[in-house]
């Protein structure tokens, strides 16, 4: 077969915008509206998901320019490490139910079974705040154990930031429920909005009120700010359910939820690792200020790996109710659609990002401009996520968690290896390399597994490497 320009830029077109035809006004207002579809609704959501994240990101960045100009370069990185661990664990800590809910919530609600869905919003819940603070605590004590081989700067903000461990993992929980209902507003904007709010306007006060502008009190603002917003979205989280599930009994199956939700703890853990290994392992070779510019990039970078997170979070429970109405031919649809989603919006945000980012990473301060290679290099594994979409989400909602978090394991395994070989022969460059390198091999095997599984091709671009011809569905 012989493949012309104009060929190819067709199917390229075919591919970017697949089953949308031309986009016309009544086409935007008539998508906006929606059309009582899983498909309209979800890519509404990941719109709305998406302009939350955009604004919790301008918040974000700007919060870290504060914190980085308002610290100091070591500080900041001292700082940068010590939450890195917070997001590391709580992601861990929830015990997987932050993710379970978006398939079981689900389940009980088009079963009709609310003395389950009761039962399991209460002990979901309960569940993440007891790990969060048994890990918290745990880790305090290891930390004053190993107290002697832990750089000093980083034993005091480690131990105080900890405490936040219960209060964040709760609120992921939190989070996953109001996602699961599909109100957008409140799942997403404690943690994205109210959280990195508060924590500048806490930190900006104390400093005002004349406490050192220093890693320790930046993390005391952290812990205090997770506490107030987790209160804040647990007081609305419960007067949004109140009429939607009548005060009744709760039956408890505690097990049966932990043996689906702990597969997704592993692939929730791993993959947050997987996103935030590469600070902590920078921190074992390097100074804090060194730290902190790579943070710095990485932090720079988000925005673009936020249409990622953003589709992930609007498809998950859809994955779920597709997969329990046995609708193959409908999950295969949406995947694909989803990793449209992901992608096409990626490559333009991270082609923008590239013009702008040395600008960008000036505002932190000076010799943060170094950190534009790092961008471009961690640029290559956030583009080969996007280009399967949420994969990860995909097998885990039709019930092969495992397959995902052994895929995640052993992608984190890789990161550590290319990690420790490369940082120290190539600095903050080996660093982004090896977790690019890493994120592709995950990217690769989710497809992978994927086809296999389900008989769902994710890659994007897969409708251009196969022949029109010979294209299924």
């Amino acid at each position: 077969m012989r493949f012309t320009a104009a060929s190819w830029t067709k199917r390229l077109q075919d591919a970017a915008w697949p089953q949308m035809g031309g986009l016309s006004l009544e086409r935007v207002i008539a998508f906006l509206k929606g059309d009582g579809t899983d498909g309209s609704a979800a890519s509404r959501m990941a719109l709305s998901t998406f302009a939350v994240r955009i604004a919790g990101a301008a918040l974000a960045y700007l919060s870290q320019i504060v914190l980085a100009r308002l610290l100091g370069a070591h500080d900041y990185g001292v700082y940068s490490v010590a939450w890195t661990f917070v997001i590391v664990l709580g992601a861990m800590s929830c015990g997987g139910f932050s993710t379970s809910v978006s398939r079981f919530v689900p389940e009980y609600r088009q079963s009709g079974d609310l003395s389950g869905l009761r039962g399991f919003l209460f002990a979901g819940r309960l569940t993440a705040f007891g790990l969060g603070a048994a890990i918290a605590l745990t880790g305090i004590g290891l930390v004053f154990l190993f107290r002697p081989v832990i750089d000093p700067f980083y034993v005091l903000p480690l131990s105080v930031v900890l405490l936040a461990l219960p209060f964040f993992s709760f609120g992921q929980v939190q989070d996953g429920i109001a996602r699961s209902f599909d109100w957008i507003s409140l799942a997403m904007l404690p943690t994205y909005i109210w959280r990195p709010l508060t924590i500048l306007f806490l930190l900006v006060a104390a400093v005002l009120a004349g406490f050192q502008a220093n890693a320790l009190t930046a993390v005391t603002a952290a812990v205090s700010a997770t506490v107030l917003v987790a209160a804040y979205q647990h007081g609305h989280l419960g007067r949004r359910l109140a009429p939607v599930i009548p005060a009744g009994p709760r039956r408890i199956e505690l097990r049966s939820w932990v043996i689906v939700s702990m597969p997704m703890l592993m692939v929730e853990g791993f993959l947050q690792l997987l996103t935030s290994a590469d600070v902590i392992m920078v921190s074992l070779f390097r100074d804090p200020d060194e730290v902190a510019v790579y943070f710095a990039a990485s932090k720079t970078l988000a925005l673009v790996h936020f249409v990622y997170f953003a589709v992930r979070a609007a498809s998950a429970h859809r994955f779920s109710k597709f997969a329990q109405s046995k609708d193959s031919d409908g999950l295969a649809s949406y995947a694909r659609m989803a990793a449209h989603w992901t992608f096409w919006p990626s490559v333009a945000v991270g082609a923008g990002l590239l013009l702008i980012a040395p600008l960008l990473l000036r505002l932190f301060g000076s010799g943060f401009e170094s950190g534009f290679p790092l961008i471009a290099l961690l640029m290559i594994g956030v583009l080969a996520r996007a280009s399967v979409g949420p994969a990860d989400a995909l097998l885990t909602m039709t019930g092969h968690q495992k397959v995902c978090a052994g895929i995640y394991a052993v992608t984190f395994g890789l990161n550590v290896v290319f990690n420790l070989l490369l940082i120290p022969f190539l600095g903050l460059a080996g660093a982004a390399i090896a977790t690019s390198c890493a994120i592709i091999f995950e990217a690769t095997s989710l497809s992978l597994a994927a086809r296999r599984k389900l008989g769902v091709s994710t890659f994007v671009l897969s409708s251009l490497l196969t022949p029109r011809d010979r294209r299924i569905g």
